[in-house]
């Protein structure tokens, strides 16, 4: 299966995002005296965690496109729930291994939901960004 460039597209913008509100959280540990190598290991897993869910979300949505309605609505919930799984284990090893800080490993899971809401911004002030 090819990735649409919508779906390409729009997982570069939230990972960016991510990247971004990743290095303004590490800031913070910083400047709070809370930083270590657990915060960083953290953020990479989260941050890993939040663009994976988000992408696996997106190829998703464009399988789901070509079903007809009743599969394609059971296709779209059983992602949702083995999407769902996947961060419950993600936060599960976050909390469980001494390596990595449970905090830094929970906070970039919402950074997506952050940068969805800031992508109509984006859009209005340079136009429709769509390569179509």
């Amino acid at each position: 299966m090819t990735v649409d460039k919508t779906v390409r597209r729009e997982t570069l913008f939230v990972a960016a995002w991510v990247g971004i509100f990743s290095l303004l959280m590490q800031a913070v540990f910083l400047v709070i005296g809370r930083w270590d190598y657990t915060v960083l290991l953290g953020n990479l897993l989260g941050a890993a965690a939040a663009v994976g869910n988000f992408f696996l979300m997106g190829l998703t949505v464009q399988s789901a496109v070509r079903k007809e309605e009743k599969d394609a609505k059971q296709a779209v919930k059983a992602s949702q729930g083995l999407r769902t799984l996947m961060l419950v284990v993600v936060a599960i090893l976050g909390a469980v291994l001494p390596c990595f800080s449970l905090w830094a490993v929970l906070i970039p899971l919402f950074f997506p939901r952050i940068a969805v809401m800031l992508r109509p911004r984006f859009t209005r002030i340079g136009g429709d960004v769509t390569d179509e």
